[in-house]
């Protein structure tokens, strides 16, 4: 656990000191006034964690619904590594200068104006340093868990050279069947039509799997959900090794640490929020085994062809993932045999947090 970095009001340093409210942080360390066009955060223990476009920051993507809220749980667990909760706000400024970019217009209208490319990604940088940076605890290794990013990490690996992706990949009918069962709102998704919503995830998962091969293989690591969860030990460990993150105990227990100081904080928002707070198991692998129409399963092949490009067999219902670990598989038992008890720690966990807001959907994400 990060005992050590206790969410708090934090310090930021940009060019000169900035005054916090918590009495007395300021004239402990008058020393970094002279630091000027550095940026900081101070834990609550006046460590000093220093942020810029150079630091091996970590973005976790993949289409919603494919374990992406379980990988940054995951790596949440570890004493070293913040991620926290989706920020929302940047998929969409990097959504923005897509726009910009396909508008010829708007580019024209950009340049004449002074804004030329090294103005646009100095200020795009910066504002999603800002908020990864600021959102959350301090850490040493900062991550950022906004499923659609991954859509633009070619752009995202140019402004942050020393990034590296998690690309989270699912079976594209398990995807599907989840977002239309929990009616996970997605721009341009039609929940009423499983036909529709698997060509939406193809042409998605697509342009994600384009962007990371593009990135390469030293940077942007692929991993399968079904994996990850029939055998969280040999894939954490992986995970780590491919983001020089030494190995901690912690990544495989994250349901422990579940909105403890230092811990895994979850969204009240996040419809996976109820799900990651359970332990890995394997119970939602094959749910959707079953439900999808049987016009669209016979023609799933042309319907979604990434699923073959990705490995997993458009013609077989149910699939074959693999057996679990064997702490998975008692994993899952107890999560079955217990589903009163986590339906009911998950109203009230979930309670605890920030009180409801008015009009505020569940899940929204722009695609």
């Amino acid at each position: 656990m990060r005992a050590a970095l206790v969410p708090s009001p934090v310090v930021v340093i940009t060019g000169k000191l900035m005054r916090s409210h918590v009495p007395g942080m300021v004239a402990s360390i008058p020393h970094r006034r002279q630091l000027s066009g550095k940026r900081f955060v101070v834990g609550a223990d006046q460590r000093v964690f220093p942020y810029d476009r150079q630091m091996p920051l970590i973005f976790v993507g993949g289409v919603p619904r494919s374990g992406t809220t379980l990988m940054r749980a995951m790596l949440d667990a570890h004493p070293e590594v913040r991620c926290g909760q989706e920020t929302r706000v940047i998929p969409r400024i990097l959504q923005m200068r897509s726009h910009w970019l396909k508008s010829q217009k708007e580019s024209v209208r950009l340049e004449e104006a002074g804004l030329s490319k090294e103005v646009l990604d100095s200020a795009i940088a910066a504002f999603c340093l800002e908020v990864i940076a600021r959102h959350g605890e301090p850490a040493p290794r900062l991550c950022n868990k906004d499923p659609l990013t991954l859509k633009s990490a070619a752009y995202l690996a140019e402004l942050f050279p020393n990034a590296k992706f998690i690309f989270m990949l699912r079976d594209g009918r398990a995807t599907v069947h989840s977002i239309i069962s929990r009616k996970v709102t997605i721009t341009g998704f039609d929940l009423s039509s499983y036909r529709q919503c698997l060509g939406k995830w193809n042409a998605a998962v697509q342009v994600m799997h384009g962007q990371c091969r593009e990135v390469g293989p030293a940077r942007c690591l692929m991993v399968p959900y079904e994996q990850l969860v029939l055998h969280p030990r040999l894939w954490m460990a992986r995970v780590l090794a491919f983001l020089d993150v030494p190995w901690n105990e912690s990544v495989l227990h994250h349901d422990q640490l579940i909105n403890k100081p230092g811990g895994v904080v979850l969204s009240r928002v996040e419809r996976s929020s109820d799900q990651v707070m359970k332990p890995v198991n394997a119970e939602a692998l094959s749910k959707w085994v079953g439900q999808i129409p049987e016009d669209v399963v016979r023609d799933m092949a042309a319907v979604a062809p990434m699923l073959a490009v990705l490995g997993y067999d458009p013609a077989a219902n149910p699939p074959a993932y693999g057996r679990p670990d064997a702490a998975v598989a008692d994993n899952t038992e107890r999560v079955r045999a217990q589903r009163r008890l986590w339906e009911q720690r998950a109203l009230s966990l979930l309670s605890l947090q920030r009180p409801a807001l008015p009009g505020v959907p569940v899940t929204t994400h722009a695609s």
